[in-house]
């Protein structure tokens, strides 16, 4: 999706070695369970708006912490429940989001991570 290549490896914040940032990086990693907990929730009670507000807060926020490989997965989550495209549109964006967000990894790109593991848009981490 977008221009990025699929790797079915971790999936690594720009702002990982950033020292004003690394914190707030771990911090959003270690949070993810309870962001994938809240789109199940909300895709198991059919709650559309909830879940497109859960995918928009998402998109945005994986975005600011580095994980720009998330940001078009939630932007297709969103559209779809959003648009109310069916049950089984939703369920397949939510699938591919939910993939993506349990490979986010907490530490930095090892130095022989490809491209296709850090976000676009991002100098690799020094």
């Amino acid at each position: 999706m977008g221009d990025c290549q699929e790797t079915n490896g971790p999936l690594f914040s720009c702002f990982a070695k950033d020292p004003g940032l690394a914190d707030l990086v771990t911090l959003y990693a270690a949070e993810m369970p309870g962001r994938i907990e809240a789109l199940a929730a909300r895709f198991a009670a059919r709650d559309w708006h909830g879940l497109t507000v859960c995918a928009h807060q998402l998109k945005g926020s994986a975005g600011s912490h580095g994980f720009h490989q998330l940001t078009p997965y939630a932007a297709a989550l969103e559209q779809a429940a959003r648009q109310s495209g069916g049950e089984a549109a939703i369920r397949q964006a939510l699938a591919a989001l939910v993939e993506r967000c349990r490979r986010v990894a907490v530490s930095a790109a090892p130095p022989g991570a490809t491209s296709a593991n850090r976000a676009p848009g991002c100098s690799p981490a020094r």
